[in-house]
């Protein structure tokens, strides 16, 4: 074990970097971008891309395991939606009634990169080939869509797949109000709206509620992967952003007002994405964020005064064989603990797995 210091605002704030290890199984597949969640009653859960042959791939699906020793065994994988496309990014929440959400968008990227198929082995060829043969093109092209699914008996059983109006890779979050919040984006809409939506029914339904405005001299359009958390009154979203304008960094955005209007999106100094928001017990706030440079691996940070500033970076993982990696997600467990799950390409691999750290402060 490894420890680093940092100082913020005058503390100490310590990382205690364990071992970190895979969890996932079915070595023989692609996993990618997972959502860690943790239930009322301890368990943990953790949504993925699973199935996979590739970052892009027709074979996608969403993917469910659990863990109810806090991270130290995960369960055998569940398959709670394979589309005939790729299903790609999933999110998971336990709403204020125990109801589970989980959201997960449909692509086909893998369109461009079958149509420009040059040298791969014929089985490869054959495969992908088979998978477009599912579907027709219309109803291909009908499945594409930002997707949410419901269960409330734990994840015994789930709804259809039902759309919803945006997509962001950790999904929604919960307010003090009742009210579910939905940071996100239009994938597949003309205009591709950046903002907020809002369910007062536990899910079952969402409503736009307001646009994140664009910074001077930026685009929404390059504003993607949206993540919120409320502390206090004050809601704070995570954008991540491909404008030219500070390329790559994390821009925060605040309301006031339960949602309904937002600051100009501004930098907060970090390098890197995209970020996952979390409220700990004891009221302070933590990003966790994939760092896709050298030394690549996955970063966390505090903020102590409601996201108005934000500590020196937490070192979760460094290791990384290159920047095919993050997306990670943090819970609090017991005393100062942590674990946060992301996906990795490992070197030497054509696939990636989860990897998991359980650190403290």
């Amino acid at each position: 074990m490894r420890r680093r210091e940092f100082l913020y605002t005058g503390l100490a704030v310590t990382a205690l970097e364990a071992q970190t290890a895979p969890i996932s199984r079915d070595p023989e597949y692609y996993h990618g971008w997972p959502t860690l969640a943790k239930r009322r009653d301890g368990e943990l859960l953790v949504v993925y891309s699973g199935g996979r042959e590739a970052h892009v791939c027709p074979f996608g699906r969403v993917e469910l395991m659990r863990s109810r020793d806090g991270g130290r065994t995960w369960s055998w994988p569940e398959v709670l939606w394979d589309s005939p496309i790729d299903d790609r990014d999933a999110g998971v929440l336990e709403t204020p009634s125990g109801a589970l959400l989980v959201t997960t968008f449909t692509s086909l990227a893998y369109e461009a990169t079958l149509k420009a198929a040059s040298g791969w082995a014929p089985e490869k060829l054959a495969r992908w080939r088979a998978a477009d043969l599912r579907t027709t093109p219309e109803q291909r092209r009908a499945l594409l869509d930002t997707w949410m699914l419901r269960s409330t008996d734990g994840g015994m059983t789930w709804s259809a797949p039902y759309r919803v109006p945006v997509n962001s890779p950790h999904g929604p979050t919960t307010l003090a109000d009742g009210r579910l919040l939905y940071a996100g984006k239009q994938l597949w809409q003309a205009g591709q709206k950046v903002g907020v939506c809002e369910s007062s029914d536990d899910g079952k339904t969402w409503r736009w509620l307001s646009d994140i405005p664009a910074r001077p001299g930026d685009s929404t359009t390059q504003y993607h992967e949206l993540h919120a958390v409320e502390a206090d009154g004050r809601i704070v979203v995570h954008i991540r952003n491909e404008n030219p304008q500070s390329r790559g960094e994390t821009l925060q955005t605040e309301s006031k007002d339960g949602g309904r209007t937002w600051t100009t999106p501004h930098t907060i100094g970090v390098w890197g994405l995209p970020s996952h928001l979390l409220r700990l017990r004891d009221g302070r706030l933590l990003m966790s964020y994939g760092y896709r440079r050298a030394p690549f691996g996955n970063q966390a940070r505090i903020s102590s005064d409601r996201g108005a500033t934000w500590s020196d970076p937490i070192v979760i993982s460094d290791d990384g064989a290159g920047g095919d990696l993050g997306y990670p997600s943090t819970v609090e467990l017991e005393g100062r603990e942590f674990l946060t799950v992301w996906y990795e390409s490992l070197k030497g691999s054509a696939h990636a797995v989860l990897r998991q750290a359980r650190w403290s402060l």
